[in-house]
């Protein structure tokens, strides 16, 4: 008998045995532990060594919006929110028995740690029994703007149940136009993502059905999961198309009867219900910037139509209406079609004064807006400011990105701008209860009433896009800030929003950015030098 033979053999066996078992300790804790992690039959969720430590989430200057901290249960970790304001788009994580939302379901592998270096470090962790831990995200928000838009979203209007109507429905996007960051978003009503949390931790699924369940929809997350129809604010994206293609100026001129109609479009009747100036214009013709200040639709109906609808369209899609926007969270896209089919002659007369078929996002409309305070080059919108690890070290970063080619020329953005601020100074933006007029900020906007009944039994969307400050003494001077406010069902949207993103930005700019010269008073003379405005002039 070979005993060194028998001894080898042996060994070779034992080798193979050790290889198999090795394989078999890879497979299991490294190939397919994510999907025996997440099996819902799988108890070692509840172990500490298996239960992530899940990242934190900052505002841009570091300022704590959620954190985790080890359960009550002895089960895993509960989240905590420390500004409600925000749940809207961080959303809540409740475990891994039920679907995240906002940042925290787009970043969930971020989040867990189940990406790229961090993933690697954490199958360590496994492998030595300690607990995975998740990327910290920071926000481009501002949490000091934050809390103020969320303050200010409760300034009374002057709510007379015939132009403005209550409404605890709404949406705020403040943005950086230059950088495309977004400082704050709001979404009304609130809910408590706190709360929400705890109870489903516990099984309790009352909270959560009361919120389902709730006509006002506070789970859904309107600057990018709702659409809505814009009415005049519409106008903007027209007046830019039309000037940049070359199909209007701001000096164009309309008589009487193509200012206050009726002029008939492929067969159909527009104005004079809608001219919105028979009241108080006296003197013919007017101006396209007349008819924007005062948000005459007869006159945008035929703008639109003689712009034509192929480079209407382009100017839209330039704008990304009808695309999908690249940003950190799944936006709904907006539309201006029906179906996708061409639209004949009345319907884009319809579109171009922001009715008819044109349905879109207060993200979709914070973008036009940002365009034109940027001189005409829209940038992609951010909300992700970087991702690091737990030792801080930076695992990707954002840096301001210009959004397909230059959208509009810098001048027309100019010419825009100036339309803007005759709203604010002469038009439907200067009326007492709208107050934008009050600001040392010199504000300028264009106000939005979206009708959406044609019996007006139904209160209409109220709309403003805004930009501030404005420098009349240097118009090429361009605004730091822009804020898109809606509340949905409340009407006039000057007289409805109006007051409360005028205390936005007075605010904003006397807590948080403090080192913007003020612009210069307004001139008394303005528009009746300009001829934007007739009665007392």
């Amino acid at each position: 008998m070979n005993i060194g033979s028998n001894i080898r053999r042996l060994a070779f066996l034992f080798i193979a045995l050790f290889m198999a078992l090795s394989a078999g300790l890879v497979y299991w804790q490294v190939l397919v532990a994510p999907q025996v992690d997440a099996n819902p039959h799988n108890n070692r969720n509840c172990l500490a060594d298996e239960v992530p430590v899940r990242g934190r989430i900052f505002d841009r200057n570091g300022v704590l919006l959620a954190y985790s901290t080890p359960s009550s249960t002895g089960c895993g970790y509960v989240r905590h929110y420390t500004d409600p304001s925000l749940a809207g788009l961080i959303g809540y994580y409740a475990g891994p028995n039920f679907a995240p939302t906002g940042i925290e379901a787009a970043y969930n592998n971020y989040l867990n740690g189940q990406v790229g270096l961090t993933k690697l470090q954490n199958t360590v962790n496994q492998l030595l029994h300690k607990p995975p831990v998740g990327d910290d995200i920071y926000l481009t928000i501002d949490d000091r703007i934050q809390r103020i838009v969320n303050q200010d979203f409760d300034v009374p209007a002057t709510i007379d149940n015939v132009n403005a109507f209550p409404s605890n429905r709404g949406s705020v996007i403040v943005t950086d136009p230059h950088t495309g960051e977004i400082l704050a978003m709001l979404s009304r009503p609130l809910y408590d993502p706190n709360k929400l949390v705890q109870q489903l931790a516990q099984g309790d699924l009352s909270y959560y059905t009361q919120l389902t369940q709730n006509k006002d929809q506070p789970l859904l997350d309107r600057p990018v999961q709702a659409t809505y129809v814009p009415g005049s604010i519409y106008k903007t994206l027209t007046l830019s198309a039309a000037i940049d293609s070359g199909h209007t100026t701001l000096n164009q001129q309309f008589n009487q009867q193509q200012a206050l109609g009726p002029v008939y479009i492929n067969g159909e009747p527009f104005g004079p219900v809608g001219n919105n100036i028979a009241g108080y214009t006296i003197h013919f013709p007017v101006t396209t910037e007349y008819g924007f200040s005062h948000s005459d639709n007869v006159i945008y109906a035929q703008i639109g139509v003689e712009t034509g609808q192929s480079t209407w369209l382009n100017y839209n899609n330039r704008f990304y209406v009808g695309q999908k926007i690249p940003f950190a969270l799944p936006v709904v896209t907006s539309t201006v079609l029906k179906n996708g089919q061409p639209l004949a002659n009345n319907e884009l007369a319809a579109d171009s004064f922001g009715q008819g078929y044109d349905a879109v996002t207060p993200l979709q409309m914070s973008l036009i807006d940002d365009t034109i305070a940027n001189n005409g080059q829209m940038m992609q919108p951010q909300l992700i400011s970087k991702i690091t690890d737990a030792s801080k070290a930076i695992l990707q970063s954002t840096s301001p990105q210009p959004l397909g080619s230059q959208q509009v020329s810098s001048q027309t953005a100019t010419d825009v701008r100036q339309a803007m601020y005759g709203v604010v100074r002469c038009g439907s933006g200067s009326l007492t209860p709208v107050k934008l007029s009050t600001s040392p900020w010199a504000i300028i906007a264009k106000t939005g009433t979206g009708q959406v009944s044609s019996s007006g039994n139904i209160p209409a969307q109220a709309w403003l896009v805004t930009q501030a400050p404005y420098y009349t003494n240097n118009p090429s001077q361009l605004p730091s800030l822009t804020i898109v406010a809606m509340r949905a069902n409340g009407g006039d949207g000057g007289q409805d929003v109006g007051p409360m993103v005028t205390a936005m930005y007075n605010d904003i700019f006397s807590q948080v950015i403090k080192n913007l010269p003020q612009p210069p008073a307004p001139n008394p003379a303005y528009c009746c030098q300009t001829g934007l405005l007739q009665l007392g002039c």
